[in-house]
């Protein structure tokens, strides 16, 4: 996945602390996880790559698009969708219309869009409820509608910040199998703190802290850094605690 972070840094305030500082990293295809505590730059990197944030200095780039371009900003986030860590929603909408309206911005006709947000709401497991309005769904329900949302488009790069916030285990199950189906045919980076099936749905492990890489390796790699003596079902959270105390 032809993702890269060229000498990226961005901070908040003019005299805050960047949050990533000289950050150049080049995402590879396939699926990616995202790892890091709170603060690291997770989000701030997601959302850079999505074009809603702009580095202070240096480029990120898909292919050979650039995100500060104006003249490719619309190719650039045709080929990319974002769902950030708290979506908002047109709670007046139903959820066919807010799919297929996530649908049009992104540069679909009205009538194409229109015809593609059953197939993503049907992805997700929510077209009993195509028909009902956002506001009247549950929290994991609403997650699952902004999961929708990122897919109607046919993006060739998923970039989800925490998609399973608010999903029950059945939920996050489901989700799991959802990002399984997608491979060979989109690229996924997703920031998570859930880790326990990481080798189910990933390829590769990248941990994030004080916004700069600590890890990047496939996930039996990662997995290689657990404590020898802990359970076998904890080698992935052992070989996490492990990473981020060589790095305290």
């Amino acid at each position: 996945m032809p993702l890269h972070y060229q000498s990226c840094t961005f901070r908040y305030g003019r005299r805050s602390r960047p949050v990533l500082d000289q950050l150049d990293i080049a995402f590879s295809p396939g699926h990616t996880v995202l790892l890091g505590p709170n603060g690291a730059g997770k989000s701030t990197l997601l959302s850079l790559g999505a074009s809603a944030k702009m580095p202070k200095s240096g480029r990120v780039l898909y292919g050979r698009l650039d995100s500060a371009s104006r003249k490719q900003a619309r190719s650039y986030r045709g080929k990319i969708s974002w769902l950030p860590q708290h979506p908002g929603f047109l709670s007046g909408l139903t959820c066919r219309e807010h799919v297929a309206y996530v649908g049009w911005l992104k540069g679909m006709r009205e009538s194409e869009a229109w015809r593609a947000a059953p197939k993503a709401i049907e992805r997700v497991s929510l077209t009993e409820k195509i028909n009902s309005k956002v506001k009247s769904l549950s929290g994991g329900q609403q997650q699952r509608i902004a999961i929708a949302q990122a897919l109607v488009h046919n993006a060739e790069l998923l970039l989800l910040d925490e998609p399973t916030v608010g999903l029950d285990p059945h939920q996050r199950r489901r989700f799991l199998d959802l990002l399984i189906s997608l491979r060979g045919n989109v690229h996924v980076i997703v920031s998570t703190h859930d880790i326990g099936d990481l080798d189910e749905a990933f390829d590769e492990v990248v941990v994030l802290e004080s916004g700069r890489p600590r890890f990047r390796g496939t996930v039996e790699s990662f997995a290689g850094h657990a404590d020898p003596g802990c359970a076998p079902g904890r080698r992935l959270e052992s070989a996490y605690a492990s990473l981020l105390e060589a790095a305290e």
